[in-house]
């Protein structure tokens, strides 16, 4: 009557897991420096609300879960 327990497995292969992390870590440093230039070039009344946002909401995700993939990647299994 018992059925049997598949294991929990990642959806993504183990190997690829330092990759993602250099991959996503360099283009949320890339997005974030855009936002930091962005921010020193331009003027208060030239800044778009809508432009930081997305920018940043960007820039943190990839920072997010590139950080993800590099703790993965060292052992750290969050």
């Amino acid at each position: 009557m018992a059925q049997s327990v598949k294991p929990i497995s990642s959806p993504v292969p183990e190997p690829w897991y330092p990759t993602l992390a250099v991959l996503m870590l360099a283009v949320g440093l890339i997005v974030a420096a855009s936002f930091f230039i962005y921010e020193a070039t331009s003027s208060k009344k030239n800044r778009s609300l809508a432009k930081e946002l997305t920018t940043g909401a960007v820039a943190s995700v990839f920072l997010g879960f590139g950080s993800l993939f590099l703790l993965l990647a060292c052992g750290i299994y969050v």
